[in-house]
Order: C-alpha cells, then structure tokens, then sequence
C-alpha cells in the first residue's frame, strides 16, 4: 500500500523531524510513506474572512496536484469526525482489505483546508473527514 501525506508548509522543527523519521521507518514494513510539503501561503493577522478564503484556495491548488486518480483522500480537517489513532488504523486496514492501494491524507494549513479539497467535487475520489488537532505541537501516539 502506498500513503501520501500532503501538507502545506515545512517542518522545520529537529526534534519533530526526528519523529517523522522515527515513524517514517516504523511504517516502511507496512506501507511506502510519501510526505509531500507544498508552498504555504504567508497569514498576516487579523486577515479577513475572504483573504482567508483567498489563502486557502492558493495552498488548495498546490494540494490538488498531488491528488492522483483512484486514490482515496482523507482529508484531516478541524471540522470532521473525530477518529482516534486506533479508529484511523481500523479504517486504512479496512481500506487495504477492500482492495485500495493508495492512501492520501491531505492536511490543512494554519487557518484550514480548502473546502475544494475538503468536499468531493466530482465522485471520483472518495473522501473522509477526520477532526486531527495535535495539542501544541506534541507528538503523541496512541
């Protein structure tokens, strides 16, 4: 099976980048773990709703491009249904036993994700919501 995470923005911090690869390495015997960072969009404060909405759709685009056809996207968005850790595994197996073959969990940026990646447009790609707020930063594993 092969699972693309696909983010805005980059992970600049060491010691959450030694997690990645911790995990990264942890996930090899399971799976091939492609993590796609995409351009992220500068926020200035206080931003209005439509410069929000403006920012959005720009680091949508760039996320957009990654999505491959036939692929099933989750998208990890504040407003979905919330999965526990176990309950996310539970889902990706069952995906596998159903003959899915490509995973993309598509994460937001700093104020969300586009509700053009966030809702499926066309039918084609699957989509699944799923409520992921790590607590300031943490890695956690449950």
């Amino acid at each position: 099976m092969q699972i693309d995470i696909i983010a805005p923005g980059r992970v600049k911090e060491r010691y959450l980048r030694d997690a990645i690869d911790e995990y990264s390495k942890r996930l090899s015997r399971y799976c091939k773990l492609n993590i796609i960072e995409v351009a992220d969009e500068k926020t200035p404060d206080h931003a209005s709703e439509g410069v929000d909405r403006q920012i959005k759709a720009r680091e949508g685009e760039r996320i957009a491009k990654h999505l491959k056809d036939g692929a099933f996207v989750i998208a990890l968005a504040i407003n979905g249904k919330q999965l526990s850790s176990e309950e996310l595994a539970a889902k990706i197996n069952d995906l596998g036993l159903r003959g899915t073959s490509h995973i993309q969990l598509v994460i937001g940026g700093s104020i969300g994700l586009d509700d053009a990646i966030a809702v499926c447009q066309n039918g084609l790609i699957p989509r699944f919501h799923i409520f992921f707020k790590p607590p300031h930063g943490q890695v956690t594993a449950r």
